[in-house]
């Protein structure tokens, strides 16, 4: 009898035994010739088992309105030089492409003044990138504005005027954008807001989380900050602070600027020097 459940138990087993796993496995085997550890064979096929799952998701998990998207995985570090789009870790989300609230205002338009249609719309798009953008960031992903004219369907000017709009109405926030995080854009407008909530005495961990970056990154910006800062209450002139600091000019240039904004007298010389505009950073 204990035969016969032994035998009975294997012939079950064996209907399991007949999936993907078990027929990748044995095209890896059979078809490419990697031959080897069952073991290892076993451990691949549990990766693309899981590839799978992530680039191909089941349509219940998608509602309608929402978009599966590839996109850069926010663990990536600061790139190095030369370094390819296919070389970034990627992430699959989900994305909200469009809720109830963006069609009532696509249906409800209340017109009256001149361009009023326009302004709607504007506010609109804008809502919704932010929307998109704070959704990758929470699924582990980084948009990036290329990635935002696409989903949005608007030019990289449009998009460009979209984020510098809610940067100048929300001057305390950044958006966690691929090119801000991993520090790529041409007017890193992040070091201004981090370094301006760190001389008002804001925690850096609140900072991190107020800004969408790592405390790594924060503590770096506010070390790299106070290095040219204490250079520049002792009178050194930008030449030697950029020397010794191993600073670009340009980096070492946007944190004189903030140096010069909040603490305008520079001790030594005495000399009085202009505010510059913190806007230019």
């Amino acid at each position: 009898m204990k035969g016969y459940y032994g035998d009975r138990r294997d012939r079950f087993e064996s209907i399991q035994k007949r999936g993907f796993r078990s027929s990748l496995i044995r095209l890896l085997e059979t078809e490419y010739k990697l031959i080897g550890s069952h073991r290892v064979l076993a451990l691949l096929a549990n990766d693309i088992e899981q590839l799978q799952r992530e680039y191909f998701p089941p349509q219940s998990r998608i509602e309608a309105g929402t978009i599966a998207w590839v996109t850069t995985r926010k663990t990536v570090r600061k790139p190095s030089w030369g370094k390819k789009t296919e070389d970034y870790e990627s992430v699959m989300v989900y994305l909200p492409l469009w809720t109830r609230e963006d069609l009532d205002k696509l249906v409800y338009v209340k017109a009256g003044t001149r361009n009023s249609n326009y302004a709607i719309n504007r506010d609109r798009d804008i809502g919704r990138m932010v929307r998109l953008i704070n959704s990758a960031w929470e699924q582990n992903g980084l948009l990036s504005q290329a990635e935002l004219c696409v989903l949005l369907n608007r030019s990289l000017h449009t998009v460009m005027d979209y984020v510098s709009e809610y940067h100048a109405n929300n001057p305390e926030t950044v958006l966690p954008l691929k090119g801000y995080i991993l520090d790529q854009g041409s007017r890193p407008t992040h070091k201004r807001i981090i370094i301006n909530l760190y001389e008002q005495g804001v925690d850096p961990t609140e900072i991190a989380q107020r800004t969408g970056h790592g405390l790594d990154a924060v503590d770096r910006y506010i070390k790299g900050y106070e290095r040219v800062k204490g250079l520049f209450k002792k009178g050194m002139d930008p030449a030697e602070i950029q020397k010794i600091t191993g600073m670009s000019a340009k980096v070492c240039n946007a944190y004189l600027t903030l140096a010069k904004h909040f603490h305008p007298l520079r001790q030594g010389r005495g000399k009085n020097l202009s505010q510059q505009r913190i806007e230019e950073i």
